[in-house]
């Protein structure tokens, strides 16, 4: 039989209420009795029934990150797994659950998301900016139930909170490492052309080139695919036209490791004659050969920052919005050092 509240109060010699209050950190406890019932839920090892809490403070002490099981690769990447990490990491530290849910709707029916939130079974959800619904969000805001986008917000509007990171900044300070380097004739390969984080990311580039009075040529941005292939494609593209870069700036990975085989099979030394930056910091950046100098994104901080964001909604329901940008930093590495080579 499993042990209850009441086996708890008998072991600590205070009232099943007392147990209850020090549960769901309600009224004022003494330090000596909280440590006293604590003690016996350990010994007894008593788990607290969530469902009866819930009904008990109005909490589900549960938050929701929504995202597209439809879209595999979204959510099985480096950024995805970190971003998680670090909301689960405040989540844990706060004593709420995190729970992941689909956020499509199937046959115009509700969302697993909608079915959380309305179902009352969670208290708060965070959004990531491509699973963001302004319906959705009206629907929010009619009940004023807490939420944090992840990632952009512009195309919801201002008043939401949201967790964001820098990609301006992200453009600039690769230009800007490249430049210290000696380069002079900088490309950016991105991985597209409609989401917002690669325009923001282009923006950043081409308003460095202009601070250091450096050459801005529109053929040098190309856009592709987020692929090794298309990488190899592109940067080949580059190499064999009239204004051959002396240096890439890649949106991800795959197009860094794209442009040094690119690079590699037109017998062009990196990072002699090209320097590379890639964005995201992997194992795969790491451990290339030579080792891809990276724009940092701290994805953990960005999921930490978006928990902390929503719980602090949670528990004051009348806190006003607030508005997130994580700065990138730049790990340099073989790909950029062009003062060995010389």
């Amino acid at each position: 039989m499993s042990t209850t509240i009441r086996d708890v109060a008998k072991a600590a010699g205070v009232s099943t209420s007392t147990v209850s209050r020090i549960i769901n950190q309600k009224g004022v406890i003494s330090e000596e009795t909280r440590n006293r019932v604590l003690d016996a839920m350990r010994k007894l090892e008593y788990v607290p029934n969530d469902t009866a809490r819930s009904f008990a403070n109005g909490s589900a002490s549960a938050v929701a990150l929504m995202i597209d099981v439809a879209d595999a690769r979204s959510y099985s990447n480096n950024f995805f797994n970190s971003s998680v990490f670090g909301i689960e990491t405040v989540a844990h530290r706060n004593a709420f659950n995190l729970i992941i849910t689909n956020g499509h709707n199937q046959e115009k029916s509700p969302s697993s998301a909608e079915r959380l939130v309305f179902g009352k079974k969670v208290d708060g959800i965070i959004l990531p900016t491509s699973m963001v619904a302004p319906a959705f969000l009206d629907k929010l805001d009619g009940i004023r139930f807490p939420y944090v986008i992840l990632g952009d917000p512009r195309p919801f509007g201002a008043s939401s909170s949201w967790v964001d990171i820098n990609n301006i900044q992200g453009g600039s300070i690769a230009v800007h490492h490249l430049a210290k380097k000696g380069y002079r004739n900088i490309a950016f390969l991105s991985s597209g052309s409609r989401e917002t984080f690669n325009q923001d990311r282009i923006t950043g580039y081409s308003r460095a080139l202009s601070e250091l009075n450096l050459p801005l040529v529109k053929d040098r941005i190309r856009y592709c695919d987020s692929s090794l292939e298309s990488g190899m494609r592109a940067m080949s593209a580059l190499l064999d036209g009239a204004d051959c870069p002396d240096a890439v700036i890649c949106s991800d990975f795959y197009l860094a490791v794209g442009s040094l085989r690119a690079a590699r099979r037109k017998g062009i030394s990196i990072p002699r004659d090209l320097g590379v930056v890639s964005f995201d910091n992997t194992p795969v950046t790491e451990l290339s050969e030579p080792a891809i100098t990276t724009v940092d994104i701290d994805t953990f901080d960005l999921g930490m920052q978006a928990a902390s964001v929503l719980i602090q909604k949670i528990k004051d329901k009348q806190m006003s919005s607030r508005q997130i940008l994580i700065s990138t930093k730049i790990i340099e590495r073989a790909s950029t050092q062009k003062e060995q080579e010389e």
